[in-house]
C-alpha cells in the first residue's frame, strides 16, 4: 500500500480536498486503484456514550495508524480490487492543537510503512497584497518549518496563489524549504476546479510520484484523462443556464450543502448547462416571516418561483420545516421538477405521525443511533423513472444518514393519492424512494445520492432533476438514457 498524506498550512480552507482528489484522479487515470480518507482532527466525537473502559486509550497514535491501515484496504471500486494507493487528507492547519495527535501519528507512521511507501504533500498559501502585487513566500516558509519541527518533511509543496507562480518565487521556496524546484507546484486560481488535475499533470506530479513511490505506471495515453480534459474544456464553454432553488435551513453557510452543490454541478455539466443555485432559507417562506419581514418573504418566494427546479435537502429539527413543506407543495402543484405532515421528530405527541423514528433509535439518546453507510434499495416498480435513470436495474447501493423514516402504516394512504413508493429496503420494511404520478419529476429518496456523484458519472437522481428542469428528461429516457452528441 502506498500512502500520500495531504496537509495544509497558513489558513484553513486552503484547498487540501481539491489537491487530494486531484492527485487521486490523475493516479486513477493511470490505471491504479485508489482510495481516499478524510480526517477531521477531533478525538472524542460522542464522549457522552463511552463506557468507563472506552475512556482509557493508552496509545491514541497507535489507534489512528491502525484505523488508517484498515480503511486503506477497503475496496471502493466496482471490481472489488484492493486499493494500491491511499490519499489521506488531514483536515485543519498544521499547528492547530486538535491536529497534534494526528500529526504525531503520521510522523510515526512514515517509519512503520517505510519511506518508499509514504509521501507528504503540503498545501500552502502564497498571498499577493494588492498594494505591491508581490507574491509573498514567508507564510509558506513558516508553515513548512513548523511541519518539519513536528517530524514531517514535505515531498511536494503545493502553492495556492491568485496568479501563476513566478520563477524567482519558486526558486526562493525551493531554497528556504529544502526541496528541488520541481517539487514546488503552482496551483493558481483557474476557471473551474476541474482544471486542477490538469495543472498537476502539466507540472510532472505523476512522474514524481511514480519515481518516489515506485508506482507501476506506464506512461501512455490515458482514456480517462482525455475525457477529463474534454470535460474541463466544455465547462468553460457553457452558455445556457439552469437555475435550481435550494430550499434549506443552513443556507447562510454554503459549505453545509457542498456535496449537494457538487452533484448538481456534475449533472448540469453533463447536459451542457451552467448551474445557477438560488439559496432560499426555508424559514423565509413561512407566514411568520411575512409578518416580521414582508420584503424578505416576497424575495424568497420570487426566487423559488423563478427557478427551473426545486431541491430540498435534509435537515434536523423543527425550524424552517413548514417552509420546506410549502416549497414542496408548490413544486407539486406547479408541476415543477422536484427532488428531495406532522412528524414525531417535531411533535412526539402527534396522533397521525407521517414520519417516525426508526426502531434502532432510542428516544432521548441521539448518539450513535443513525442509520449510516451504504445500503441496498430494491425497486418495486418496473415503470419507475428513477429505476430507468439508474440503468433499469433491480436494485442500487447508496449511502444513508438518517434517524427517521416514513411511517409504513400510512403507505396505502399516500399511494391512493398517486404518491407511489417505488423503492424499499431489502426486507420491504422501509420506504426508500417515492415518485408522484402525472408529474414531470417529483422524486424523494431516503438516502443521499449526492455522496456518490462524480464529475464524469453524475448521480442519477440529480441528473434526472436537471434533465427535467431543461425539458429533456423524456427524450433522454426514450433514447435509453443516452445524452445527445455534444
Amino acid at each position: 500500500m502506498k500512502y500520500i498524506l495531504v496537509t495544509g498550512g497558513v489558513i484553513s480552507g486552503i484547498g487540501k480536498g481539491i489537491i487530494a482528489s486531484s492527485v487521486g484522479t490523475i493516479l486513477k487515470s493511470c490505471g491504479l486503484h485508489v482510495t481516499a480518507i478524510k480526517i477531521d482532527p477531533y478525538i472524542n466525537i460522542d464522549a457522552g456514550t463511552f463506557s468507563p473502559y472506552e475512556h482509557v486509550v493508552p496509545h491514541i497514535t497507535d489507534a489512528i495508524q491502525e484505523w488508517v491501515m484498515k480503511q486503506a484496504t477497503i475496496s471502493v471500486d466496482e471490481d472489488g480490487v484492493e486499493p494500491q494507493v491511499c490519499v489521506i487528507e488531514l483536515g485543519g492547519t498544521v499547528g492547530d492543537i486538535e491536529s497534534m495527535p494526528f500529526i504525531e501519528a503520521f510522523r510515526q507512521f512514515q517509519f512503520k510503512v517505510k519511506r518508499e511507501n509514504f509521501c507528504n504533500i503540503h498545501v500552502s498559501l502564497i498571498p499577493q497584497p494588492n498594494t505591491t502585487g508581490e507574491q509573498k513566500t514567508k507564510p509558506t516558509q513558516s508553515s513548512v518549518r513548523e511541519l518539519r519541527g513536528l517530524g514531517l518533511s514535505p515531498d511536494l509543496i503545493v502553492c495556492r496563489c491568485a496568479t501563476p507562480l513566478e520563477t524567482s518565487v519558486k526558486e526562493k521556496i525551493s531554497m528556504f524549504c529544502h526541496v528541488e524546484p520541481t517539487q514546488v507546484i503552482c496551483v493558481h486560481d483557474v476557471s473551474s476546479v476541474y482544471r486542477v488535475p490538469l495543472l498537476l499533470e502539466d507540472q510532472g506530479v505523476v512522474n514524481y510520484l511514480r519515481e518516489r513511490l515506485k508506482l507501476p505506471i506506464e506512461m501512455r495515453p490515458r482514456k480517462m484523462f482525455t475525457k477529463w480534459k474534454e470535460m474541463a474544456d466544455r465547462s468553460d464553454r457553457l452558455l445556457e443556464h439552469v437555475s435550481i432553488a435550494l430550499v434549506g435551513k443552513y443556507t447562510k453557510l454554503a459549505d453545509s450543502y457542498t456535496s449537494v452543490i457538487k452533484a448538481l454541478e456534475h449533472s448540469a455539466l453533463a447536459i451542457n448547462h451552467k448551474l445557477v443555485v438560488k439559496y432560499i432559507d426555508s424559514a423565509d417562506l413561512e407566514n411568520t416571516t411575512l409578518q416580521d419581514d414582508p420584503v424578505r418573504y416576497h424575495e424568497a418566494w420570487q426566487n423559488l418561483c423563478s427557478a427551473h427546479a426545486v431541491l430540498v435537502p435534509g435537515g434536523f429539527g423543527t425550524r424552517g420545516t413548514e417552509g420546506k413543506m410549502q416549497a414542496i407543495s408548490w413544486a407539486r402543484k406547479q408541476n415543477k421538477p422536484f427532488l428531495d405532515a406532522n412528524s414525531t421528530e417535531f411533535n412526539p405527541e402527534s396522533k397521525h405521525p407521517v414520519v417516525i423514528d426508526m426502531p434502532e433509535h432510542n428516544p432521548g439518546q441521539m448518539g450513535g443511533t443513525m442509520r449510516l453507510g451504504k445500503r441496498q434499495t430494491v425497486f418495486t416498480s418496473s415503470t419507475s423513472v428513477l429505476r430507468k435513470l439508474y440503468g433499469d436495474v433491480e436494485s442500487v447501493d447508496e449511502r444513508h444518514r438518517h434517524r427517521f423514516e416514513v411511517n409504513p402504516e400510512l403507505k396505502h394512504h399516500f399511494e391512493k393519492k398517486g404518491l407511489q413508493f417505488v423503492g424499499q429496503d431489502v426486507k420491504g420494511e422501509r420506504m426508500e424512494v417515492i415518485e408522484l404520478e402525472d408529474h414531470c419529476y417529483f422524486v424523494g429518496v431516503q438516502y443521499h445520492p449526492e455522496f456518490t456523484s462524480r464529475p464524469i458519472k453524475p448521480s442519477p437522481p440529480y441528473l434526472g432533476l436537471l434533465l427535467a428542469a431543461v425539458g429533456k428528461l423524456q427524450s433522454y429516457l426514450a433514447k435509453g438514457c443516452r445524452l445527445s452528441p455534444r
